[in-house]
């Protein structure tokens, strides 16, 4: 038993490097808190199913990249890092970005948009949780504090961007 743990923190040391942790924990983060509040805020504002992919896509391409891209910078403005060890942050952060972003797609296609929203919320918290709990361990804290932190956050995010999409709709419509 004590072997199969052992060789399961060696891959993850191995295969998440640094670089690999910092874009895979920001674009994962940023795919669910960004997707949902300007879905949320969109929803809000518009109820338009329409309006509300088109900001998934936007989100989920042009976004990501300029996500990625500020990673890049970062990373390269501490000038410590090697420009293959930038790369792989700037790569992991686009495609965990995109991916999760692009997820939430499915539920507004195939439900109606006051059920996908819902469900969003849903798949968005419990994406927030499952990789809370992965920080948590990894860094042998308690997962519940660690857990709820992240989800009292992307809870404020949420109510807040429904209540911007309330005020456009009132104020600019």
């Amino acid at each position: 038993m004590s072997i199969g743990i052992f060789k399961k923190k060696q891959f993850i040391k191995v295969f998440m490097k640094h670089s690999k942790k910092i874009g895979l924990s920001f674009g994962l983060t940023s795919g669910i808190i960004t997707t949902l509040g300007l879905m949320i805020g969109l929803n809000s504002g518009t109820n338009s199913k329409l309006v509300v992919i088109g900001g998934i896509l936007t989100i989920a391409l042009a976004d990501s990249l300029s996500d990625s891209l500020g990673i890049h910078i970062s990373e390269e403005s501490e000038n410590t890092h090697s420009e293959s060890e930038i790369w792989e942050s700037t790569i992991f952060t686009f495609l965990s970005k995109f991916i999760i972003s692009f997820s939430f797609i499915i539920p507004v296609l195939l439900l109606r948009l006051n059920y996908a929203i819902w469900f969003s919320i849903f798949w968005g918290l419990i994406l927030l949780c499952v990789f809370s709990y992965y920080i948590s361990k990894n860094q042998n804290v308690k997962s519940w504090k660690v857990i709820i932190e992240h989800l009292i956050i992307g809870i404020f995010v949420i109510v807040i961007a429904h209540y911007i999409g309330i005020w456009v709709s009132i104020t600019f419509v």
